[in-house]
């Protein structure tokens, strides 16, 4: 099964004779990943906007967990929370591509970057079972 983010067609065919059940979503199901979640955007939008304040000399306001996250970004797809937060923080990217990387200003990088920092963090420390 193929394993990588963002891909667009399935690896592998289930067949019902070969399983009792299926999960395609463990997210919140089966693990405990909201503050997971909620560290890899606050690593992600504090980095950005301390960047843009070095750089454009913009005042930084830290990504607040109890506020932002629940507002712009808890339970919509990654790259809408991106639009969503920068929209409230008055500022536009262009959407880019998936294969975006780090280097670049868009929102589709933002969106991998905080997915890297996601899977980094379950490599890292794993996630709380429900």
């Amino acid at each position: 099964m193929n394993s990588s983010v963002g891909a667009s067609a399935p690896s592998c065919t289930l067949f019902p004779r070969d399983y009792d059940a299926v999960l395609f979503d463990l997210d919140g199901v089966l693990t405990k990943t909201a503050t997971v979640h909620a560290a890899a955007w606050k690593r992600l939008f504090d980095e950005f906007l301390n960047k843009r304040f070095g750089d454009l000399g913009e005042p930084f306001v830290p990504f607040d967990i109890k506020t932002d996250y629940r507002r712009y970004v808890d339970g919509k797809p990654r790259f809408d929370g991106v639009i969503t937060f920068l929209k409230a923080r008055g500022i536009e990217l262009p959407q880019g591509t998936q294969a975006d990387g780090p280097e670049v200003q868009s929102v589709h990088a933002l969106g991998n970057l905080k997915d890297k920092y996601f899977l980094e963090h379950l490599d890292q420390r794993g996630v709380e079972a429900l």
